[in-house]
């Protein structure tokens, strides 16, 4: 596993974490692919809901959140989803509520057929515009619906996290490291990113995963 690096990133460390890690890193975006090509309507939701958790969260945490929820996802109400997330997440009322009205949302729009509704679109753009930017799905801003799409097996979305953030910026490809605020800005910062892979000739999925893994030292999801 790569070592977190806490000086400046350049493209050379970068292909040379990538040499090192490319199998390990395939290996993780193959099993997001597997979510997509074997899960069920209600593994893609537990995917949805570790994305809820994941917000302004460590990966880490939005892990042990969804373990402590797993038997609820279907069927679990709010008081009992805060209760299971007391003590392993940081915001268990809040993200409890994202869950049970989010699951209350989809129920009504698509019956849960979660698949069925994300092959409903044939631009990516649009795939992710709508789970970012509606209203009954709680706790997705494009950063996690990149993300969320991401881990269930889609390709060409960058989550532009704290650290791809931080390494944007020691690159110098970005001057300011906070993360885009409205749309523009987010497809402005990813295009940037793909213009990064193409110079560092990484395959731009597995380009996220290092740049992750330079500042975290983990490869996870």
């Amino acid at each position: 596993m790569p070592k977190p690096l806490s000086n400046t990133v350049n493209i050379e460390e970068i292909q040379r974490v990538h040499a090192e890690n490319r199998k390990k890193i395939r290996e993780r975006l193959a099993e997001f692919e597997s979510v997509w090509m074997n899960g069920t309507d209600a593994r893609i939701w537990e995917e949805m809901v570790y994305c809820f958790f994941t917000g302004g969260c460590s990966a880490k945490m939005g892990l042990r959140s969804v373990s402590a929820v797993q038997g609820l996802l279907e069927n679990g109400g709010q008081p009992e989803i805060a209760e299971a997330l007391a003590g392993v997440h940081r915001y268990p009322n809040a993200r409890s509520r994202y869950v049970v009205q989010s699951r209350e949302f989809l129920r009504e729009h698509c019956g849960m057929r979660l698949r069925a509704k994300l092959e409903s679109f044939d631009c990516g753009f649009e795939r992710r515009d709508w789970l970012a930017r509606e209203k009954g799905i709680k706790g997705l801003g494009y950063k996690e619906a990149s993300h969320f799409l991401r881990n269930i097996g889609f390709s060409g979305y960058a989550i532009l996290d704290k650290h791809v953030l931080r390494c944007l910026h020691e690159l110098k490809i970005i001057d300011d490291p906070k993360p885009p605020n409205t749309r523009a800005r987010y497809l402005r910062v990813e295009e940037k990113l793909k213009q990064l892979a193409k110079t560092a000739q990484i395959d731009f999925d597995e380009l996220d995963l290092v740049l992750w893994s330079m500042k975290t030292g983990e490869i996870l999801k």
